[in-house]
């Protein structure tokens, strides 16, 4: 059943505050989608969500390694997919075997690779509202 939430974000630390305390919501394994144009806020939802699972290291953006690993009791993946032509080049990295493991994925442009992922996912969809205000859309596929 979809079940649809929103959040208001006024402010790049809202935003990130919103990730840490989602955090504590998922359960193991998920997969989650973000979707939302350049500069809307993806990167900065996940770190705070990466940052709320425990992960304690800098975060950087995976746009050149299309994925980072972070190892906690389980594994978290963070995909960056925006230089992906074709969601079949996902095929070369073993996206399935990351995504259909025993933890978290967290795929920045996931929209990019909607053939591959399971219809249950999360998907989480950020719209610019304003310079600082940024609507956030979550909705749970289970």
């Amino acid at each position: 059943m979809k079940n649809s939430q929103f959040f208001l974000s006024k402010s790049k630390n809202s935003t990130y505050k919103f990730g840490y305390e989602l955090a504590f919501k998922l359960k193991i394994p998920s997969i989650i989608s973000f979707n939302g144009a350049l500069g809307a806020g993806k990167s900065i939802l996940i770190r705070g969500i990466l940052n709320g699972l425990g992960v304690k290291e800098i975060i950087p953006s995976p746009t050149f390694t299309i994925v980072n690993e972070y190892r906690l009791s389980y594994p978290i993946y963070h995909f960056d997919l925006y230089r992906i032509n074709n969601p079949f080049e996902l095929y070369e990295i073993g996206f399935e075997d990351y995504i259909y493991s025993n933890g978290i994925s967290l795929i920045e442009w996931g929209s990019k690779a909607e053939e591959l992922l399971p219809k249950n996912c999360i998907e989480i969809d950020i719209k610019i509202e304003e310079k600082n205000r940024r609507l956030i859309k979550i909705i749970d596929n289970e």
